[in-house]
């Protein structure tokens, strides 16, 4: 299993757009546009998820650099994600020390 990133997306891109990008190169297990939370927009990057290593690999190698909507996509091998240190500065409840009177 390997899971790619693939960025620069046009904002127009959807998952089935994505998925049809990747399909020459093997089986897609999943295929995802990022979407804003908020606004419902594409963030222009997505993920593709393909069983075969060695098939992601190629499609990798392919895609990196090339021409899709207009935009030139940066495509590769998808990082785990770093595990975030609590925020210290984020406010709420118990972020205060008590006052004194």
């Amino acid at each position: 299993m390997i899971n790619i990133y693939v960025g620069n997306l046009s904002f127009r891109t959807d998952d089935e757009e994505l998925r049809q990008t990747f399909e020459s190169f093997g089986e897609i297990s999943s295929a995802k546009v990022v979407m804003d939370r908020d606004t419902g927009r594409s963030k222009g990057f997505g993920f593709v998820e393909m069983p075969n290593k060695e098939e992601g690999m190629a499609a990798i190698k392919a895609l990196d650099g090339q021409d899709m909507g207009g935009r030139t996509l940066r495509v590769n091998e998808a990082q785990p994600r770093e595990a975030r240190p609590p925020r210290r500065d984020g406010g709420g409840f118990d972020s205060r020390p008590p006052r004194r009177f």
